[in-house]
């Protein structure tokens, strides 16, 4: 599957190297709201900790 989109990649860029470029712009604005709604599962999220907590916020000495 990777080797597909490779060479599908690759023919996009030799063949309509001119309608892509003109993309390029619009495709960077796109995949920064997509990055920020796709990589940020991994953090946990916000609002975790009840509002009086602060468990995040000890270091490791202050634990028992």
């Amino acid at each position: 599957m990777l080797v597909l989109g490779i060479v599908a990649g690759y023919f996009l860029w030799t063949e309509h190297r001119a309608h892509l470029q003109q993309w390029w712009p619009y495709a960077l604005l796109l995949a920064c709201p997509l990055m920020h709604v796709f990589m940020h599962k991994g953090h946990g999220g916000h609002g975790n900790q009840s509002p009086g907590s602060d468990e995040g916020r000890r270091s490791n000495s202050d634990r028992d």
